[in-house]
Protein backbone atom coordinates (compact mmCIF):
# COMPACT_ATOMS: atom_id res chain seq x y z
CA UNK A 1 0.00 0.00 0.00
CA UNK A 2 1.44 3.23 -0.92
CA UNK A 3 2.15 5.65 1.85
CA UNK A 4 -0.94 8.45 2.26
CA UNK A 5 1.55 11.34 1.24
CA UNK A 6 2.81 9.15 -1.77
CA UNK A 7 -0.89 9.25 -3.01
CA UNK A 8 -1.34 12.62 -1.98
CA UNK A 9 1.79 13.78 -4.27
CA UNK A 10 0.28 11.86 -7.24
CA UNK A 11 -3.16 13.44 -7.05
CA UNK A 12 -1.55 16.96 -6.54
CA UNK A 13 1.00 16.48 -9.18
CA UNK A 14 -1.83 15.79 -11.89
CA UNK A 15 -4.01 19.11 -10.13
CA UNK A 16 -1.76 21.53 -10.59
CA UNK A 17 0.27 20.46 -14.03
CA UNK A 18 -3.58 20.71 -15.46
CA UNK A 19 -3.59 23.89 -13.78
CA UNK A 20 -0.19 25.21 -15.59
CA UNK A 21 -1.38 23.78 -18.47
CA UNK A 22 -4.79 25.61 -18.74
CA UNK A 23 -2.99 28.09 -18.46
CA UNK A 24 -0.19 27.03 -21.11
CA UNK A 25 -3.85 27.13 -23.78
CA UNK A 26 -4.98 30.23 -22.60
CA UNK A 27 -1.10 32.34 -23.73
CA UNK A 28 -1.20 30.13 -26.90
CA UNK A 29 1.70 28.14 -25.67
CA UNK A 30 -0.61 25.19 -26.58
CA UNK A 31 -2.16 25.14 -29.38
CA UNK A 32 -5.88 23.45 -30.14
CA UNK A 33 -6.71 22.89 -26.31
CA UNK A 34 -6.66 20.23 -24.19
CA UNK A 35 -8.91 18.14 -22.56
CA UNK A 36 -8.76 18.86 -18.72
CA UNK A 37 -8.51 15.86 -16.05
CA UNK A 38 -9.70 18.07 -13.29
CA UNK A 39 -11.37 16.30 -10.40
CA UNK A 40 -10.44 12.97 -11.45
CA UNK A 41 -7.06 12.53 -10.40
CA UNK A 42 -7.55 9.97 -7.77
CA UNK A 43 -8.66 7.16 -10.50
CA UNK A 44 -5.25 7.39 -12.08
CA UNK A 45 -3.48 8.09 -8.84
CA UNK A 46 -4.95 4.74 -6.88
CA UNK A 47 -4.67 2.67 -10.11
CA UNK A 48 -1.35 3.12 -11.26
CA UNK A 49 0.18 3.08 -7.50
CA UNK A 50 -0.77 -0.84 -7.66
CA UNK A 51 1.23 -1.57 -10.45
CA UNK A 52 5.19 -2.51 -11.77
CA UNK A 53 7.13 -0.25 -13.42
CA UNK A 54 7.10 -2.97 -16.17
CA UNK A 55 3.45 -3.38 -15.86
CA UNK A 56 1.89 -0.95 -19.40
CA UNK A 57 -1.13 1.38 -19.58
CA UNK A 58 -3.26 3.25 -22.42
CA UNK A 59 -5.04 5.88 -21.91
CA UNK A 60 -7.90 8.34 -23.38
CA UNK A 61 -7.86 12.27 -24.42
CA UNK A 62 -8.06 13.20 -21.24
CA UNK A 63 -4.83 11.38 -20.51
CA UNK A 64 -2.58 13.83 -18.60
CA UNK A 65 -3.13 11.87 -15.32
CA UNK A 66 -2.52 8.74 -16.85
CA UNK A 67 0.57 9.49 -18.13
CA UNK A 68 1.72 11.58 -15.17
CA UNK A 69 0.91 8.52 -12.41
CA UNK A 70 2.22 5.98 -14.46
CA UNK A 71 5.88 7.77 -13.74
CA UNK A 72 6.33 10.08 -16.75
CA UNK A 73 8.59 13.35 -16.81
CA UNK A 74 6.21 15.88 -15.89
CA UNK A 75 8.36 18.58 -17.82
CA UNK A 76 8.86 16.33 -20.71
CA UNK A 77 5.16 15.54 -20.68
CA UNK A 78 4.51 19.77 -21.11
CA UNK A 79 6.56 20.35 -23.61
CA UNK A 80 5.20 17.41 -25.34
CA UNK A 81 2.16 19.53 -25.00
CA UNK A 82 3.42 22.62 -26.22
CA UNK A 83 4.61 20.61 -29.49
CA UNK A 84 7.85 21.18 -28.68
CA UNK A 85 10.97 18.54 -30.08
CA UNK A 86 11.77 17.82 -26.16
CA UNK A 87 8.59 16.38 -25.72
CA UNK A 88 7.71 13.03 -24.79
CA UNK A 89 6.99 12.17 -28.46
CA UNK A 90 9.45 15.03 -30.26
CA UNK A 91 6.25 17.14 -30.37
CA UNK A 92 4.28 14.58 -32.41
CA UNK A 93 1.95 13.34 -29.97
CA UNK A 94 0.53 16.46 -28.08
CA UNK A 95 -2.19 16.54 -25.57
CA UNK A 96 -4.04 12.99 -26.88
CA UNK A 97 -1.58 10.56 -28.37
CA UNK A 98 1.45 10.67 -25.25
CA UNK A 99 3.16 7.70 -24.61
CA UNK A 100 6.31 6.41 -22.61
CA UNK A 101 7.84 3.20 -23.05
CA UNK A 102 10.00 4.07 -20.66
CA UNK A 103 7.58 3.78 -18.15
CA UNK A 104 4.92 1.18 -19.31
CA UNK A 105 2.77 4.08 -21.06
CA UNK A 106 1.81 2.42 -24.53
CA UNK A 107 0.03 5.55 -25.50
CA UNK A 108 -2.68 8.02 -25.02
CA UNK A 109 -5.71 7.46 -27.69
CA UNK A 110 -8.38 10.25 -29.37
CA UNK A 111 -10.28 7.25 -30.65
CA UNK A 112 -12.98 6.46 -27.95
CA UNK A 113 -12.86 2.91 -26.58
CA UNK A 114 -9.81 1.77 -28.99
CA UNK A 115 -6.96 2.20 -26.53
CA UNK A 116 -8.67 -1.31 -25.17
CA UNK A 117 -7.80 -2.98 -27.51
CA UNK A 118 -4.31 -1.73 -28.06
CA UNK A 119 -3.47 -2.85 -23.89
CA UNK A 120 -5.13 -6.32 -24.65
CA UNK A 121 -3.25 -7.13 -27.65
CA UNK A 122 -0.28 -5.95 -26.07
CA UNK A 123 -0.22 -7.63 -22.42
CA UNK A 124 -1.09 -11.03 -24.12
CA UNK A 125 1.75 -10.35 -26.27
CA UNK A 126 3.70 -9.96 -23.52
CA UNK A 127 2.43 -12.77 -21.45
CA UNK A 128 3.04 -15.05 -24.70
CA UNK A 129 6.68 -14.07 -24.84
CA UNK A 130 6.98 -15.34 -21.13
CA UNK A 131 6.64 -11.72 -18.90
CA UNK A 132 4.32 -11.19 -16.10
CA UNK A 133 3.17 -8.05 -16.97
CA UNK A 134 -0.34 -6.87 -16.02
CA UNK A 135 -2.28 -4.17 -18.77
CA UNK A 136 -4.62 -1.28 -17.48
CA UNK A 137 -6.47 0.39 -19.80
CA UNK A 138 -8.96 3.28 -18.48
CA UNK A 139 -11.94 4.47 -20.44
CA UNK A 140 -14.69 6.76 -20.13
CA UNK A 141 -18.36 6.46 -19.97
CA UNK A 142 -19.20 7.11 -23.35
CA UNK A 143 -16.52 4.31 -24.47
CA UNK A 144 -18.89 1.61 -23.29
CA UNK A 145 -21.43 1.31 -26.14
CA UNK A 146 -18.12 1.06 -28.34
CA UNK A 147 -17.31 -1.73 -30.16
CA UNK A 148 -13.58 -2.24 -29.71
CA UNK A 149 -13.90 -1.70 -26.01
CA UNK A 150 -16.82 -4.72 -26.55
CA UNK A 151 -14.17 -6.96 -28.77
CA UNK A 152 -11.25 -6.58 -26.16
CA UNK A 153 -13.74 -7.70 -23.42
CA UNK A 154 -14.67 -10.57 -24.96
CA UNK A 155 -10.91 -11.33 -25.85
CA UNK A 156 -9.43 -10.86 -22.49
CA UNK A 157 -12.59 -13.18 -20.77
CA UNK A 158 -11.65 -15.85 -23.54
CA UNK A 159 -8.03 -15.78 -23.26
CA UNK A 160 -7.51 -15.04 -19.64
CA UNK A 161 -5.64 -11.89 -20.56
CA UNK A 162 -4.17 -9.74 -17.81
CA UNK A 163 -5.76 -6.87 -18.16
CA UNK A 164 -7.69 -4.61 -15.65
CA UNK A 165 -10.22 -2.27 -17.57
CA UNK A 166 -11.06 1.24 -16.03
CA UNK A 167 -13.72 2.43 -16.42
CA UNK A 168 -13.86 6.76 -15.48
CA UNK A 169 -17.50 7.00 -15.00
CA UNK A 170 -17.72 11.39 -14.82
CA UNK A 171 -21.26 11.25 -15.54
CA UNK A 172 -20.60 12.34 -19.59
CA UNK A 173 -19.86 11.71 -22.50
CA UNK A 174 -18.86 15.08 -23.66
CA UNK A 175 -22.18 16.79 -23.13
CA UNK A 176 -24.38 13.61 -22.84
CA UNK A 177 -25.64 12.33 -19.72
CA UNK A 178 -24.80 8.22 -18.74
CA UNK A 179 -28.17 7.65 -18.08
CA UNK A 180 -29.23 9.13 -21.80
CA UNK A 181 -27.08 6.89 -23.36
CA UNK A 182 -26.09 3.71 -21.43
CA UNK A 183 -28.96 1.02 -21.40
CA UNK A 184 -28.29 -1.14 -18.57
CA UNK A 185 -24.88 -0.72 -16.33
CA UNK A 186 -21.58 -0.36 -17.02
CA UNK A 187 -20.69 -3.19 -14.66
CA UNK A 188 -23.22 -4.66 -16.31
CA UNK A 189 -21.12 -4.71 -19.51
CA UNK A 190 -18.39 -6.63 -18.19
CA UNK A 191 -20.63 -9.51 -16.51
CA UNK A 192 -22.08 -10.00 -19.41
CA UNK A 193 -18.32 -11.31 -20.74
CA UNK A 194 -18.02 -13.24 -17.24
CA UNK A 195 -15.71 -10.32 -16.31
CA UNK A 196 -15.73 -9.97 -12.23
CA UNK A 197 -16.96 -6.04 -12.46
CA UNK A 198 -17.02 -3.53 -9.30
CA UNK A 199 -18.01 -0.28 -8.60
CA UNK A 200 -15.65 2.06 -6.48
CA UNK A 201 -15.73 5.90 -5.61
CA UNK A 202 -13.62 7.58 -7.95
CA UNK A 203 -12.41 10.70 -5.51
CA UNK A 204 -10.88 8.29 -3.03
CA UNK A 205 -7.83 7.48 -4.06
CA UNK A 206 -7.30 5.11 -0.99
CA UNK A 207 -10.42 2.86 -2.26
CA UNK A 208 -9.74 3.19 -6.01
CA UNK A 209 -5.94 1.79 -4.79
CA UNK A 210 -7.60 -1.39 -2.88
CA UNK A 211 -9.66 -2.19 -5.87
CA UNK A 212 -6.80 -1.69 -8.14
CA UNK A 213 -4.44 -4.10 -6.25
CA UNK A 214 -6.66 -7.09 -6.17
CA UNK A 215 -7.44 -6.55 -9.78
CA UNK A 216 -3.78 -6.80 -10.64
CA UNK A 217 -2.98 -10.03 -8.14
CA UNK A 218 -6.05 -11.38 -10.08
CA UNK A 219 -4.66 -10.46 -13.40
CA UNK A 220 -0.84 -11.35 -12.48
CA UNK A 221 -1.85 -14.66 -11.15
CA UNK A 222 -3.47 -15.94 -14.28
CA UNK A 223 -6.89 -15.42 -13.33
CA UNK A 224 -7.80 -13.19 -16.21
CA UNK A 225 -9.98 -9.49 -16.49
CA UNK A 226 -11.33 -7.05 -14.03
CA UNK A 227 -13.49 -4.65 -14.74
CA UNK A 228 -13.63 -1.01 -12.28
CA UNK A 229 -15.98 1.74 -12.50
CA UNK A 230 -14.90 4.20 -10.95
CA UNK A 231 -17.28 6.81 -10.16
CA UNK A 232 -15.77 9.82 -10.27
CA UNK A 233 -16.81 13.76 -11.66
CA UNK A 234 -15.27 16.08 -14.05
CA UNK A 235 -14.82 19.52 -12.48
CA UNK A 236 -13.91 21.24 -15.75
CA UNK A 237 -14.74 21.83 -19.09
CA UNK A 238 -14.69 18.82 -21.51
CA UNK A 239 -12.52 20.68 -23.64
CA UNK A 240 -10.77 24.03 -23.22
CA UNK A 241 -12.65 25.11 -26.26
CA UNK A 242 -15.60 24.98 -23.93
CA UNK A 243 -14.10 28.43 -22.30
CA UNK A 244 -14.89 29.98 -25.49
CA UNK A 245 -18.56 29.10 -26.29
CA UNK A 246 -19.77 28.17 -22.73
CA UNK A 247 -21.96 25.31 -23.29
CA UNK A 248 -24.58 24.94 -20.54
CA UNK A 249 -25.68 21.21 -19.94
CA UNK A 250 -24.52 20.58 -15.93
CA UNK A 251 -26.75 22.37 -13.37
CA UNK A 252 -25.04 24.35 -10.86
CA UNK A 253 -25.99 22.40 -8.06
CA UNK A 254 -24.82 19.42 -9.76
CA UNK A 255 -21.24 20.85 -10.04
CA UNK A 256 -21.83 22.20 -6.72
CA UNK A 257 -22.01 18.57 -5.39
CA UNK A 258 -19.74 17.38 -7.66
CA UNK A 259 -16.59 19.63 -6.76
CA UNK A 260 -17.74 18.72 -2.47
CA UNK A 261 -16.00 15.68 -3.14
CA UNK A 262 -12.61 16.98 -4.05
CA UNK A 263 -10.33 14.00 -4.33
CA UNK A 264 -7.68 16.36 -3.15
CA UNK A 265 -8.48 17.33 -0.59
CA UNK A 266 -9.59 13.99 0.51
CA UNK A 267 -6.45 12.70 0.10
CA UNK A 268 -4.54 15.90 1.45
CA UNK A 269 -6.81 15.28 5.08
CA UNK A 270 -5.20 11.78 5.59
CA UNK A 271 -1.96 13.22 6.13
CA UNK A 272 -0.64 16.69 8.24
CA UNK A 273 -0.54 20.23 7.29
CA UNK A 274 3.18 20.53 7.59
CA UNK A 275 3.16 17.48 5.59
CA UNK A 276 1.00 18.97 2.63
CA UNK A 277 2.61 21.86 2.59
CA UNK A 278 5.79 20.07 2.12
CA UNK A 279 4.14 17.98 -0.73
CA UNK A 280 2.59 21.24 -2.59
CA UNK A 281 5.78 23.28 -2.29
CA UNK A 282 7.64 20.25 -3.98
CA UNK A 283 5.17 19.83 -6.77
CA UNK A 284 4.99 23.86 -7.27
CA UNK A 285 9.30 23.46 -7.89
CA UNK A 286 8.58 20.65 -10.14
CA UNK A 287 5.98 22.66 -11.94
CA UNK A 288 8.06 25.26 -12.22
CA UNK A 289 10.91 23.76 -14.19
CA UNK A 290 8.46 21.98 -15.95
CA UNK A 291 7.22 25.22 -17.47
CA UNK A 292 11.03 26.81 -18.16
CA UNK A 293 11.98 23.35 -19.68
CA UNK A 294 8.59 23.36 -22.19
CA UNK A 295 9.00 26.90 -23.33
CA UNK A 296 12.32 26.73 -23.19
CA UNK A 297 12.61 23.56 -25.85
CA UNK A 298 12.93 24.10 -29.89
CA UNK A 299 9.11 23.89 -31.95
CA UNK A 300 9.64 21.20 -35.07
CA UNK A 301 11.19 21.80 -38.08
CA UNK A 302 8.97 21.33 -40.56
CA UNK A 303 11.53 19.94 -43.12
CA UNK A 304 11.18 17.12 -40.31
CA UNK A 305 7.73 16.57 -41.17
CA UNK A 306 7.35 12.92 -42.48
CA UNK A 307 10.34 11.50 -40.45
CA UNK A 308 9.22 8.98 -38.19
CA UNK A 309 6.34 7.70 -39.88
CA UNK A 310 7.44 4.31 -40.05
CA UNK A 311 9.08 1.98 -38.33
CA UNK A 312 11.68 1.27 -41.14
CA UNK A 313 12.83 4.81 -41.09
CA UNK A 314 11.46 4.55 -44.82
CA UNK A 315 9.53 7.80 -46.09
CA UNK A 316 6.56 8.57 -47.67
CA UNK A 317 6.99 9.17 -51.26
CA UNK A 318 6.10 13.14 -52.14
CA UNK A 319 2.87 13.48 -53.60
CA UNK A 320 1.57 10.53 -52.36
CA UNK A 321 1.66 6.52 -54.36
Amino acid sequence: MPSATDLYRTVRLIRRFEERAIDLVRAGHIVGGIHPYLGQEAVAAGVCAALRPDDIVTGTHRGHGHVLAKGADPAAVLAELCGRTTGLNRGRGGSMHAADFRVGVYGANAIVGAAAAIVTGAVWALRRSGGDQVGVTFFGDGAVNEGMLLEALNLAALWRVPVVFVCENNGYATTMPVAGAVAGTITGRAEAFGIPAEVVDGQDAEAVHRAARAAVARARAGDGPTLLECRTYRFDVHHTFEYRVRLRYRPPEEEAAGRARDPVAIQGDRIDAAGRDTVDAEVERVLDAAVGYALAGPEPDPADALDHLYASGLRPRPGGP
